[in-house]
Order: C-alpha cells, then structure tokens, then sequence
C-alpha cells in the first residue's frame, strides 16, 4: 500500500541529450550545487556510432546564499556545461570525516569511451554562483569497454569502476594522477555498479546483467570474492547502495523490478530480509541523508518512489511516487546540508525526454 501525494514542484528544465545521472554537491557551502549528465547515441550508418554526452553544473537559487537571488527565485541556473564523450555515472568526491577530501570537490565521470576522468569544482567567492565552473584535472583510459559507474571509496584515495564486459577495476587517485592498481573479470554480462562498503572500505560490491550480486575482498589482488549470489535476483542486479547509519544493512535494485533488503551481519552469507515490488526495473537506490530508513529508487517504466526499508521487524512500505517524468526514470539524489535537515529535496532526471526535475516529497515534512 502506498499514498499518492503530489510532490512541491520546485524547478525543472530540459537537457541538451538523454538525462540518465544527477547528483548533488555533499561539500558545503556548495550543497545548493548540483551535476547533470546525459548519453545520446547518434547513429552513422549501419555499422558505426556516436555516444555523445554533456556534463552540466546547476544551482537552485532557492536555496542558494547569492544576495542576487532571493528566495522568491525558484528556477535552475545552468553555471556550466560542457561536451564530453556519452556519461554513464557521475560520483563527487566524499565529504566529512577521513573523507581525506580535496580543497575543492572533485566530481568523477565514467564514459562510454573507458575513461574515468576527475573534474574539480572552481568558484569565485566574490562572484557567488556565477563563479563556479568545472575543470579537467586528470584523466585515465580504464578499458576499451564502456566504463557503466564509478564510486569513491570513503578516504577518497581510489575509485571503482564496472565496466560492460563484465570488469571491475580499482583507480587509484594521488596528487591529481589517476592509476589502474587491478582489474578483473568480475562478472560474465554487463557489470552495472560497484560500491565501496562504507564501513569496511576493502569490502567491494557488485552487481551485474548475469543476475550476480557479489562482495569482493580488495586486500588482494586481483580480489577475492567474499560472496557470490546468484539466485536471490530472477533479472540483472542493476545497483547496490548501504545505509549511512546501519552497517548491517544493504540494498540491492534489479530489472526484476524488486528492491530487496539485506542483513550482511554474516559477511560470507548475506540474508534477503525483505523485498518489495516497485513495478519497473530498480536502477538507482539513494539513501535519504538525515533520516535512516527512508530511500528514494529510480523504477525506470514506474517513475521515482520513496520508500520507507524500516528496521528488521517492519515491512517495506512505499510512501510515495513521484510520476512527473514521461520517459525512463535513471537519476535521482537527495540534497545535502542544512537546508536538507529542514526539507527533503530530491532532483531527479529521465532519459528519453531529457527532463530534470528538483521536487520535494510531501510524504516527509519536516525532516
């Protein structure tokens, strides 16, 4: 059972290509920030192709400290954009404690030409928003498949890359040089995410279109599989993401169109505690920040969901769908930062239409 609840319309616009990642900026004072990122293949006959993409900076002037933009202001301001090769993930760099964090957020891009590459956020404090741009600090060519998702593991001392083959590699990053330190096959079809275990950072996840969702010990190399599940998913794992406050926790999205919850306490034999339905495939799982077992999925057919995972004794419980977009829902992210404490913000994108959209969920309140 869930409640239709109209969402607060805060802003929306159109993209230059098909919108498929949105995240905002987890580095104050830069929480009003957030990157857009689209893939757009442009067919050239029968046997050759371009993937084409953009990378976008915007900022919601709502919430933004800019003395030229008042809060009455509600729309997006585009502060950057480029042309990049076609973006399957966009991650920034970690915040807060042993984030081991830059000056300045970084923002990495996983492309469909294999290359991970780091942009830095650029501001000009006397300029407000205005200031603010990216630029390229490095850049490494992962492999000749296509690179799907990044992550940063917590110190900010290495990425994660999955790769269409099938691939996980690990990327270190030091005095703005990327390096591939190993690389494996980790799965036989399309490998969709990979994720650092937020509390034991050696711990890697992954999930892939072989129906595997599997945890890796990165102390070795190449790593070692800690697990390998194969029969929980009927479709391939699209995505894997943890709780921010419960390191017992994990969630995993699939084309099977489940979102499932899992107890990791034994490392070695996760549990499926408990699954639910959201009724198209589950590309992205994002963790509210502040309030510990509230999520929002990305359902691709179905739209975007909040979804209440509960703690171990209650069920899993969606309390409301947002529907405003008209083609593939792909990416979604809540806003950090003091604003977030007072308000639930989620911008969210859809591929086809080339639609983002900045909405509050009303099933919330208050935060």
């Amino acid at each position: 059972m869930h409640t239709y609840i109209h969402a607060m319309e805060i802003a929306s616009c159109y993209l230059e290509g098909n919108a498929d990642a949105v995240e905002f900026c987890p580095h104050d004072p830069f929480h009003h920030i957030f990157a857009a990122a689209t893939y757009t293949l442009h067919e050239k006959g029968e046997s050759e192709s371009h993937r084409a993409g953009t990378i976008s900076l915007f900022s919601c002037p709502h919430f933004s400290t800019d003395s030229d933009h008042g809060a009455s202001d509600a729309g997006l301001r585009l502060l950057h954009r480029e042309e990049t090769p076609g973006i399957f993930d966009i991650k920034w760099s970690p915040a807060g404690e042993g984030s081991g964090s830059a000056c300045q957020p970084l923002l990495a891009l996983a492309d469909a030409d294999g290359f991970l590459s780091i942009r830095e956020l650029q501001a000009d404090v006397a300029n407000g928003d205005k200031g603010i741009s990216l630029k390229e600090i490095c850049n490494e060519k992962v492999s000749s498949s296509m690179c799907l998702y990044v992550d940063w593991r917590q110190s900010g001392d290495s990425l994660s890359v999955s790769l269409s083959d099938g691939s996980v590699s690990l990327i270190s990053f030091t005095e703005s040089e990327l390096k591939v330190s190993q690389s494996w096959v980790a799965h036989k079809f399309e490998a969709w995410t990979t994720n650092f275990d937020i509390f034991n950072p050696h711990l890697l996840y992954s999930g892939s279109d072989d129906c595997c969702f599997c945890c890796w010990d990165t102390r070795q190399n190449p790593s070692l599989p800690v697990f390998r599940n194969s029969k929980s998913h009927t479709m391939g794992v699209c995505c894997v993401s943890q709780s921010t406050s419960n390191p017992n926790m994990l969630l995993t999205g699939s084309y099977d169109e489940s979102l499932r919850v899992w107890d990791i306490r034994s490392s070695s034999k996760p549990l499926t505690e408990k699954s639910i339905c959201l009724g198209g495939g589950v590309w992205r799982i994002k963790p509210h920040p502040y309030i510990s077992d509230i999520v929002i999925a990305a359902c691709m057919h179905n739209g975007f969901s909040v979804v209440k995972v509960g703690g171990e004794r209650e069920q899993v419980l969606v309390l409301e769908r947002y529907e405003k977009h008209g083609s593939l829902a792909y990416g979604v992210d809540w806003m950090k930062g003091e604003n977030a404490r007072n308000d639930s913000i989620v911008a969210s994108c859809s591929f086809y239409d080339r639609l983002l959209r900045v909405w509050k969920p009303q099933c919330l309140g208050k935060s």
